[in-house]
């Protein structure tokens, strides 16, 4: 399993600012090599998950992003979940909500967050759950 030598937080949020990506993409993308897939398969598998798992009342896609690198990084069910409640619950300390409107809309406890924002707070989430590996 390869690590992630330093912080790519800033990357996959630049990702997300280009508009060529969704935040599960862009999460999951930066990641690809750290999970032994390509970039394509990446985009590929993350593509629907932008806007809230496909609608703004979902799961974050960044989220969902950096489950599907922690997933295939942890092939083991219980040690994989386990590493996603500690992201999830980062997360919506951090951001105060982990539903896609809640977020944008400002109806979460910390009001309204940036999309990059969420994409740079679960890729630094998603390294402190592997460095523990």
């Amino acid at each position: 399993m390869k690590r992630i030598s330093e912080s790519r937080a800033a990357e996959a949020a630049e990702r997300k600012r280009s508009g060529e990506m969704n935040c599960a993409q862009a999460v999951a993308v930066t990641y690809a090599d750290v999970a032994g897939v390509s970039q394509q398969t990446m985009v590929g598998a993350a593509a629907s998950f932008g806007s809230g798992m496909g609608t703004m009342h979902g799961t974050c896609g960044a989220l969902i992003g950096a489950g599907i690198v922690y997933g295939m990084m942890v092939p083991d069910r219980v040690k994989a979940r386990a590493g996603m409640k500690r992201i999830f619950e980062g997360f919506e300390k951090s951001c105060g909500a982990t539903i896609c409107c809640d977020l944008k809309l400002g109806t979460g406890t910390n009001g309204a967050v940036a999309c990059e924002h969420c994409v740079a707070e679960a890729s630094r989430l998603l390294e402190s759950v592997v460095e523990d590996l």
